[in-house]
């Protein structure tokens, strides 16, 4: 792309006046070609439902040029979820053109407009939707064109492949390139234009392999740390032994000594920079500081009763009917505390940023999942004018949701200020682990009972410091409360950062829930599918997607513990109905639990990649086979024990169980998210399927078969 063509953020966020510039000003600045911008700030349109005025702010737009190449500019980023693959899909589609004449420009702050991140499934279930709304009106405004140079009635136009014809007469035609070769048009996503139903899709709906495979493949795909710039600094930075320390003395003299070392110091923010990584590692070793540390009397164990003494500023969620009445009702109480503890995001790309200054301009290279927050950072950080701050795309090695938040980025534009030089700053894995944002530890207590007739009567849920997203329950349950509770301000609720982790609070919850739900079922004398059932009459869409999973697992009745180690938990993740189900063998001599076979079952609504779909669900239940099994930071106060692999355990491959993914057929619904989903189900899932293998019941993650022995011997 041409450096004139090169468009602020700021210009699109604001269409009636970006920067002041008239509209001809602004034209000159994107190139010939038909223009059509768009916001994402409105709900997920139905299949054949009109697109509707947009609200006031541009964070993407599409250009279609006058070579027929089409190009979407957006804010989004690809970081192994497949946004690179299905918004070209849903784009070509609507628009009509063949989807490899699509070309995609992702987070690029001078390039692309505004956007607040990629995480949450946003990309296909709020943005595909209105960029599919944008398409649309492009069609329109083309097929409008091609009436008035065919010199036809604009109903007796149809579209394909990149061509406005007449459907009486198909040798009259124009192409896109044509009615755009030497035009300046700008147009805003808006008016009454229907989206295609699913029946006329032709690109959606079917499976794609990934456009970014090969490059990642062979090895071509570019990360930041893949960045190499002549003369650049690799730095390494003097870190404290537990967050909240003060730095009380340091000597950097050793390091100094070094051939090549250059130390860059602003005040306590102190590091070694060297042209090789290596050499930077050595020197930071060299660095002698003191430290004073803050004091905090918790560890892992200790860990939840600190959690319950700090919860105490309740929040409703939900209620409904009257949990006294569902009280008396109850013959039967159960009452269950369930504890989760911190886990790390462990991507297998470092927190990593690249930075240089070129021609009075700061370029960031920076793996986030967050590039506009990330560049508006930076500009403060530095004291630098936004507009003098370019966020570059780039690939990411996984975030999930730990790569929303940018630090990496703020302190390598601050090296390149104080040095003059490009720098390239990588986080080791033991800063990794310490800096990363946990998914924060909770404890959730259940309190339910059961009537006469085995069905639930009341059931009252409060979830200490997990947060509440999902924690409403979806059964027919006359009499419930949900609440969350949270620490006072002021109070130290946890002693590490902590932050979103796929699909945050929703794989807590579902563990607590689904749990009960089995407990429940086996007080009860039901089999664990039938109990949940009894209790989905009111829930058709959720009563399907279990029955449907069941049976492709191969599932008889039977309560439990039946011996059979089989396991499932039903969850909703961003509008996702979802339900895995999984077969386990519990070696009770050392408590070892062997995942053999895990079957995943969703609605979620149009699939645009059923490829795409069933690689995230199976990357889904892999990544959490980890949480539920052995995924656990270990700590004492603010000092982190656990640093590396050597005391972090994740799924292995001798872990990886046969996998089976099953997709709803849907396709009349809008699209909902499908980047975590079956994730949120696996500890509970698994926690099932042992207590089925052995009548074993384990309150608290990871199932480690320490905690697997335990509960075996209390049974």
């Amino acid at each position: 792309m041409n450096s004139d063509n090169r468009i602020n953020k700021k210009v699109l966020r604001n269409m009636r006046d970006p920067f002041g510039m008239d509209r001809r000003d602004f034209m000159k600045r994107i190139g010939t070609g038909l223009v059509v911008a768009f916001s994402a700030g409105k709900m997920p349109l139905k299949a054949g439902q009109a697109a509707q005025d947009d609200e006031p702010g541009v964070n993407a737009y599409l250009r279609i040029g006058e070579d027929g190449r089409v190009t979407l500019y957006t804010g989004k980023i690809e970081m192994g979820q497949g946004p690179i693959t299905s918004l070209p899909m849903e784009l070509a589609d609507e628009l009509d053109v063949r989807l490899e004449d699509v070309d995609m420009i992702m987070g690029d702050t001078d390039l692309c407009p505004w956007d607040e991140g990629t995480y949450g499934s946003l990309s296909t279930r709020v943005f595909g939707q209105v960029l599919r709304a944008a398409a649309a009106k492009a069609r329109a405004i083309l097929v409008e064109m091609a009436a008035a140079e065919l010199s036809l009635d604009a109903g007796e136009l149809e579209t394909r492949d990149g061509i406005v014809r007449s459907r009486k007469d198909p040798s009259k035609q124009i192409s896109y390139a044509r009615l755009t070769k030497g035009k300046k048009i700008m147009e805003t996503s808006s008016g009454d234009v229907p989206l295609k139903k699913p029946s006329e899709f032709r690109i959606m709906g079917t499976p794609r392999h990934r456009v970014d495979s090969v490059e990642k493949v062979t090895g071509r795909a570019k990360y930041s740390g893949d960045i190499q710039i002549p003369g650049m600094l690799c730095a390494r930075i003097l870190r404290p032994p537990s967050l909240g320390a003060k730095l009380v003395s340091v000597d950097t003299s050793e390091a100094e000594r070094i051939e090549g070392v250059k130390v860059a110091r602003d005040g306590d923010f102190i590091a070694v920079l060297h042209p090789s990584q290596h050499m930077a590692g050595t020197a930071i070793g060299k660095v002698k500081a003191e430290w004073e540390e803050q004091v905090v009397d918790i560890n892992q164990e200790t860990l939840f009763d600190h959690i319950l003494e700090v919860a105490t500023e309740s929040r409703g969620l939900g209620s409904e009917g009257d949990l006294s009445v569902g009280q008396k009702a109850a013959v039967k109480d159960i009452h269950s505390t369930f504890m989760d503890p911190y886990i790390a995001h462990s991507p297998m790309e470092n927190h990593t940023a690249t930075a240089m200054m070129e021609d009075g301009r700061m370029k960031v290279w920076a793996s986030c999942q967050t590039p506009y927050p990330a560049h508006d950072e930076v500009a403060e950080e530095v004291g630098m004018d936004p507009k003098d701050v370019q966020v570059l795309p780039i690939f990411v090695g996984g975030g999930f949701g730990g790569k929303c938040y940018n630090p990496q980025a703020q302190e390598v534009a601050r090296l390149v200020k104080l040095t003059g030089k490009p720098v390239q700053l990588v986080y080791p894995r033991e800063e990794e682990f310490l800096f990363d944002r946990l998914r924060p530890a909770a404890v959730i207590k259940v309190d339910s009972g059961l009537d006469q007739a085995g069905k639930i009567s009341y059931w009252d849920f409060a979830v200490h410091l997990g947060g509440g997203r999902e924690a409403e329950h979806f059964y027919d349950i006359p009499n419930s409360r949900t609440r969350v509770l949270n620490a006072k301000r002021g109070t130290l609720d946890h002693p590490f950062y902590t932050g979103a982790w796929r699909a945050p609070s929703v794989n807590t919850n579902t563990f607590a829930r689904e749990s009960q739900m089995d407990i429940l079922a086996a007080a009860a004398g039901a089999d664990p599918v039938e109990f949940r059932l009894r209790h989905l009459e009111k829930n058709p869409r959720m009563t399907k997607v279990v029955k449907t999973g069941a049976e492709r697992f191969g599932w008889t009745p039977a309560p439990g513990p039946s011996g059979r180690g089989f396991g499932f938990a039903v969850g909703i993740d961003v509008n996702t109905d979802v339900v895995v189900f999984v077969e386990v063998e519990v070696d009770k001599k050392t408590g070892y639990v062997q995942v053999k076979r895990a079957l995943c079952c969703q609605d979620m609504g149009i699939v645009v990649n059923p490829q795409g779909a069933i690689i995230q669900a199976e990357g889904c239940m892999l990544m959490g086979l980890g949480y539920a099994l052995r995924e656990e930071i270990q700590f004492e106060g603010r000092k982190m024990l656990t640093r590396n692999y050597d005391s972090y355990a994740i799924t292995q491959f001798n872990m990886a169980p046969e996998l089976d993914v099953v997709l709803v057929d849907s396709m009349e619904e809008v699209p909902h998210g499908g980047g975590e989903p079956a994730i949120v189900c696996m500890g509970a899932a698994v926690a099932n399927a042992v207590f089925d293998a052995t009548g074993a019941r384990i309150y608290r993650l990871p199932l480690t078969p320490e905690r697997v022995k335990t509960a075996l011997g209390s049974i």
